[in-house]
């Protein structure tokens, strides 16, 4: 579940090639935020000669034509994550002339890049790595066994696909580490394997072993303080419902942070498919929840990337009069409220903490 190759390129050409928009390209936007000295550059014809500032909000490299040696990379990153996963043809010139200089390439996408013979033929001559984050061979079920007392689990689960359930754990994370707590991102998807090097690939583990394998990535890490653990789809979703409740089952979070878009009302890529009402979703995601122990909402994480200021400000105070409890859009806010909630939780629940705090 560890990829050490991933956390040791330094010079990431990132491709986005004629699919550079918010929908398409969230891989590349997640990857020039959280990993932004690594990137390099930016590959889009249509764009060449701007920034990834410019194209995307993030970042700061530059964007070029296409691949070359001159670029001085080390690897290339498939930037994109499209609707059923396949690799667009008109890439495949370029990568394979990256793959025949040495230079390796990473994919999220559910077509396996290193399964094509020819490919892993040039690169085994070449010395270059083919590594798809979503490959994997987990074949054990879960066992149900408690996890460590003293590890606080925290899970973002949300209303539909693609609203900052990784970017909200992430935030909090980094929060609850300036706090002076050891704390472990936990990574579901391939963005998130990306950035941290680690982590289950959920969507693509058969759906008998998804509980398992999450269990296992806790397991692994819970000598930490909290574990802030990426969540997947939504529980109301009509094609990734399994994927988030296995995700649920196989973290058994005490604490989970509630995710939703502003002005959302349609399930992303299904036309004509309303999102249940949120306080419906949350019914139902606590009462499953707490089917594996005690579970609590303890914050709303709101993306207002739509909204102006004034409106997002105004649409975080309704989350917060709506809901009873804390919230925030951890992107124009940051995640100060999130990391309190976190840390009452961890006093609640974890009895060192309350011997130590005096409560």
């Amino acid at each position: 579940m560890n990829n050490q190759l991933l956390t040791r390129h330094r010079r990431i050409a990132l491709l986005t090639d004629g699919a550079s928009t918010p929908f398409l390209a969230k891989t590349a936007i997640s990857l020039l935020r959280y990993r932004t000295a690594d990137i390099a550059a930016v590959i889009d014809r249509e764009h060449a000669g701007k920034t990834s500032a410019e194209l995307f909000g993030a970042g700061n490299a530059p964007i070029v034509s296409t691949w070359s040696p001159d670029l001085g990379c080390d690897s290339i990153y498939i930037g994109i994550a499209p609707p059923g996963g396949k690799l667009p043809g008109a890439w495949r010139p370029q990568l394979e002339a990256a793959i025949r200089a040495g230079v390796d390439v990473v994919s999220g996408l559910h077509d396996f890049l290193s399964e094509d013979s020819e490919w892993c033929e040039i690169a085994k001559q070449s010395g270059s790595h083919i590594v798809d984050v979503r490959k994997n061979n987990w074949k054990e079920t879960a066992t149900g066994k408690p996890f460590r007392e003293g590890c606080v689990r925290i899970h973002a689960v949300g209303h539909d696909c693609s609203i900052g359930k990784m970017v909200t754990t992430i935030e909090i994370d980094k929060g609850l580490q300036a706090a002076g707590k050891s704390t472990q991102f936990l990574a579901t998807g391939q963005t998130g394997i990306m950035i941290s090097g680690r982590g289950v690939p959920a969507d693509c583990v058969v759906s008998d072993f998804v509980n398992g394998a999450v269990e296992h990535l806790v397991r692994e890490n819970d000598e930490a303080d909290f574990l802030l653990v990426e969540g997947q789809g939504s529980i109301s979703h009509p094609a990734y419902s399994a994927v988030t409740l296995g995700l649920l089952h196989g973290c058994a979070p005490q604490g989970l942070v509630f995710c939703y878009e502003a002005g959302r009302n349609e399930v992303k890529g299904f036309d004509g498919c309303a999102i249940p009402p949120l306080e419906h979703q949350m019914r139902a995601i606590e009462q499953l929840a707490r089917l594996r122990g005690s579970s609590k909402f303890i914050g709303i994480s709101v993306n207002t990337r739509k909204l102006s200021p004034g409106e997002a400000k105004l649409e975080v105070e309704r989350a917060e009069h709506r809901f009873g409890l804390p919230a925030c859009d951890v992107y124009r806010d940051g995640p100060d409220k999130l990391v309190r909630a976190s840390l009452e939780l961890q006093a609640a629940c974890v009895p060192s903490v309350l011997q130590e705090t005096g409560a």
